[in-house]
């Protein structure tokens, strides 16, 4: 038999001392244990340091209760839904998706989507390259012609362009570009020359991210910081609470260097190709870099390649951690991972101003590309709109906006296995000034 309180209100203490109104909502265990909802204090406008709840952080206290009827499914799944769009209010989602069933498989989902979403269409896959080239030199003659004041623009505009080539680059990795595999590795290294991004380390690390997503430790995408890592080194902690705070949107760059350009993070049969795209890279430095200096110097060098080139660097880090960071999307030891909640579940799909989706070919489509990385990106929206048909309520959606990415930056640093995030702030340490400043400067308004 199920309990409820009805009516019943509680009072807390949360991480920060501070008193937390919480409702009963339901219970479906045991008699005298009742589940704790708690109300979101954003929407009381409360100020606050950090609240943030997922699903499964449910407190349960025993009290005694009048025995009733267990209340119907429905008005369980109001209940649920109210507090998801609450999380969803607070964490700047347009939805956050009901946990996906425990039997669901990635090869049913796969099975759901149409046949039509897996087809190459070389005509379009020749089309994004057609977009991107122009866009990009387009970028280029806004930077030689712009005035000083107008740069900035012309600068967003061209390193939102040159995303655009690691998106065909991207597509090639995967073998959904072209139906001729040589041809597919050729403009995949060429695409990624610009960006100074070696083609096939970059693919054999990339393919890990897509068969351990979200996992702890196996994942080579964004992971949560280790306590145990930040506490080794102050020097480190530092560091990171920079990394993965204000210049977080910059962090790709730590990762290219990190893991592209050591030899020792490669399999003996990877070794050849990873030298053939080193080789490509350095130069494409050697040649590249030094006529663009002839030209135009070194103030042409940072005005023509490298400003673009730190644009690239933050769509590529924003991407990525809007794609799977978040409060309420937990990464998982290899026991407990699900390869389809990882991938339906744990995949953000976020819209971004058109002309971002234009030049970047639609990767913010994530979910379907997750589900099979075979779907080019231009079939990602016809695959995205099968998805909300037949899996809607299970899908992570958002507008990008100053709320989401606040949330990221302030909240999403270092793993906890019961709350799946803590701040670095929330664990006391006192170089935790960076996360505090964001917290101050950044505004919360989705």
């Amino acid at each position: 038999m199920a309990c409820r309180l009805a009516d019943s209100v509680f009072l807390f203490k949360g991480p920060h001392q501070s008193s937390i109104r919480t409702q009963l909502i339901s219970s479906h265990t045991s008699p005298g244990i009742c589940y704790l909802k708690l109300e979101d204090p954003l929407k009381k406008g409360i100020k606050h340091k950090r609240y943030s709840f997922s699903a499964k952080r449910v407190q349960i206290v025993r009290a005694v209760a009048v025995p009733v009827a267990r209340p119907p499914a429905e008005s369980s799944s109001v209940d649920n839904a109210e507090y998801r769009k609450q999380l969803s209010e607070s964490y700047g989602f347009r939805q956050i998706g009901e946990p996906l069933p425990e039997d669901v498989t990635l090869k049913d989902i796969m099975n759901s989507l149409p046949k039509k979403v897996f087809e190459i269409d070389d005509l379009k896959a020749w089309k994004s390259v057609l977009i991107s080239v122009t866009s990009y030199a387009l970028g280029l003659f806004m930077i030689a012609k712009a005035p000083w004041y107008l740069l900035p623009l012309a600068w967003a505009w061209t390193g939102t362009a040159i995303t655009g080539f690691f998106v065909i680059g991207h597509d090639c990795a995967h073998k959904s570009f072209a139906r001729n595999k040589l041809l597919e590795d050729v403009v995949g290294t060429l695409a990624f020359l610009p960006l100074i991004y070696p083609y096939e380390p970059w693919r054999f690390k990339h393919d890990q991210h897509h068969a351990k997503t979200n996992m702890l430790s196996a994942d080579t995408a964004w992971h949560p910081v280790w306590k145990e890592e930040i506490e080794s080194s102050s020097l480190l902690r530092k560091a990171l609470m920079y990394g993965y705070g204000p210049l977080r949107p910059w962090m790709s760059i730590a990762h290219w260097l990190g893991w592209h350009f050591d030899l020792s993070k490669f399999r003996s049969n990877e070794l050849k190709r990873v030298k053939i795209s080193l080789a490509c890279v350095f130069a494409f430095m050697a040649i590249g870099w030094p006529l663009i200096i002839y030209k135009t110097g070194i103030v042409g060098w940072i005005k023509f390649w490298l400003v673009p080139w730190l644009g690239y660097h933050f769509w590529m880090s924003t991407f990525t951690m809007v794609h799977h960071t978040a409060p309420h999307i937990p990464f998982k030891s290899s026991e407990e991972w699900n390869a389809a909640q990882a991938q339906l579940n744990g995949t953000v799909h976020c819209d971004y101003p058109n002309w971002i989706e234009i030049l970047c070919h639609d990767i913010n489509v994530h979910i379907p590309h997750h589900i099979s990385s075979r779907i080019p990106s231009y079939n990602l929206r016809a695959a995205h709109k099968s998805l909300q048909e037949n899996w809607g309520k299970y899908l992570n959606e958002a507008t990008w906006n100053w709320r989401l990415m606040k949330t990221i930056m302030t909240i999403c640093h270092v793993y906890d296995k019961e709350q799946n995030y803590l701040a670095f702030d929330e664990l006391g340490y006192k170089d935790a000034k960076p996360i505090t400043f964001l917290k101050q400067v950044m505004p919360d308004y989705a």
